[in-house]
């Protein structure tokens, strides 16, 4: 009952819904439940099955880890250790060019290892290394570009949202997926610092022309100094005691987040957080969370639409049929995943084309952990292509300065996506960048 025509109106109507608007999470709800009931021949069939869904998804033991992890981020963020971490950096790279460009990167990479979630880093440090930079003389395109572009690597470093929800949609280890991340986001980190450090000392008058040396944040108190430790050591203690207990295997995912959860609290307490802070936390916690969740379920009833009308085997035909060449193919989908990333959200991306493209990158021989990150990576680009870029649009939504257009942003971030595309490359030329960690597990 399946076959070419029928994957090809499941797919126009899926398309459709969203280019006119509809949420992806009733797109694919509807795409789902009518696409089954065609198949079946009955409505009561995707009924139950979205009943079963709903509930073996919200009961499984994997599922915890998102609210867990986001929780956590939040409790860190509320307790001002963003703040501290970056204070700390900035003060010890005072002598080098562009030092407030290379303490966002560094601020990021590290926030974006406790969040997971790149639009929370574009939000904090448009907030924190904005008015600095601003203070300092920074051109607005150099120090927003930098702020946007850099908050990428809160989906490349663990604990990332997106390496959950991939490896919930397509069935790989979450553990293995967070360690399969450290390799290149310290590679990225390096990459946007070696960068910034070239572009401060060919054009120093973008980066303030060297005033930002005399900030040296002389001016705290010894009380103020020793939060900003506290804050700054926990954050990094927090990091440690997660990512080493996954990768040693003392705990799960879901269990390293619950310890991660219980370290955040005790930190969000030393640094001052109430229980209205608190409480606050766990309510945006269930605002970031639900709607995912709901993406998950509505996804896997897509994941099995697909299998049940034969979809994924008139892609895979097709794409196969274009040449047999893998890194064609593997081209292909880079680019399809960029035109998506102009138009929809990171995790949307992700539930859309995974269950189709994860499966085809193993028959044509890619490894799927070394193909995840190269799947995450491009999609980061999406945070920073126009027109949607939704770390722009977040960057811009906080620093709330009518002046400064999304074009400037989007200008800034421009060297950022190459960087993120030369990324790809190294990864898809030695994946072994993405895969030697986890083998180690």
């Amino acid at each position: 009952m399946g076959g070419p025509e029928f994957a090809f109106i499941i797919i126009s109507a899926l398309i459709g819904l969203i280019l006119l608007s509809v949420p992806v999470v009733i797109a694919l709800g509807l795409c789902s439940f009518f696409g089954l009931a065609y198949l079946t021949g009955s409505f009561n069939v995707p009924g139950s099955l979205l009943a079963s869904t709903a509930y073996e998804a919200l009961r499984d033991y994997v599922f915890a880890v998102i609210p867990l992890f986001i929780l956590m981020g939040e409790l860190i963020s509320r307790s001002g250790a963003a703040k501290d971490l970056y204070s700390m950096i900035n003060r010890g790279l005072k002598r080098l060019p562009g030092r407030l460009a290379l303490a966002t990167v560094a601020g990021n990479a590290v926030f974006g290892s406790v969040t997971g979630v790149s639009i929370a880093s574009a939000a904090a440090f448009s907030r924190i290394a904005y008015p600095q930079m601003k203070q300092h003389g920074y051109d607005k395109s150099v120090a927003l570009g930098c702020i946007a572009g850099s908050a990428s690597l809160g989906m490349l470093l663990p604990p990332s949202v997106l390496m959950i929800v991939w490896g919930v949609i397509s069935q790989q280890s979450i553990g293995k997926l967070f360690v399969a991340g450290i390799i290149p986001g310290i590679l990225l980190t390096v990459m946007l610092s070696i960068f910034i450090l070239i572009y401060a000392s060919l054009s120093p008058a973008k980066f303030g022309g060297g005033r930002e040396a005399e900030a040296a944040f002389d001016d705290q108190s010894s009380e103020e100094r020793r939060s900003e430790m506290i804050g700054s050591f926990g954050v990094c203690a927090l990091i440690m005691v997660v990512l080493g207990g996954i990768w040693l295997g003392a705990f799960t995912p879901t269990e390293a987040a619950g310890v991660g959860v219980l370290f955040a609290v005790v930190l969000a307490i030393v640094k001052g957080v109430g229980t209205k802070g608190l409480g606050e936390a766990v309510l945006d916690t269930g605002r970031i969370s639900a709607p995912l969740l709901f993406l998950l379920i509505t996804a896997q009833m897509y994941s099995r639409l697909l299998a049940l009308g034969g979809i994924n085997d008139v892609i895979q035909d097709t794409l196969l049929g274009v040449g047999d060449s893998p890194l064609m193919i593997l081209m292909i989908m880079i680019i399809i995943w960029f035109i998506l990333g102009m138009f929809i959200d990171a995790t949307s991306i992700i539930l859309l084309t995974v269950p189709i493209f994860a499966p085809l990158a193993m028959v044509i021989g890619y490894d799927p952990i070394a193909f995840a990150i190269i799947g995450i990576i491009t999609i980061e680009a999406g945070l920073v292509t126009p027109p949607l870029g939704l770390c722009v649009f977040t960057v811009k939504a906080a620093i709330r300065e009518p002046d400064v257009s999304l074009a400037t942003i989007f200008r800034g971030s421009i060297p950022y996506w190459f960087i993120l595309l030369i990324l790809v490359a190294i990864i898809a030329t030695f994946p072994q960048v993405a895969t030697w960690l986890p083998s180690l597990m």
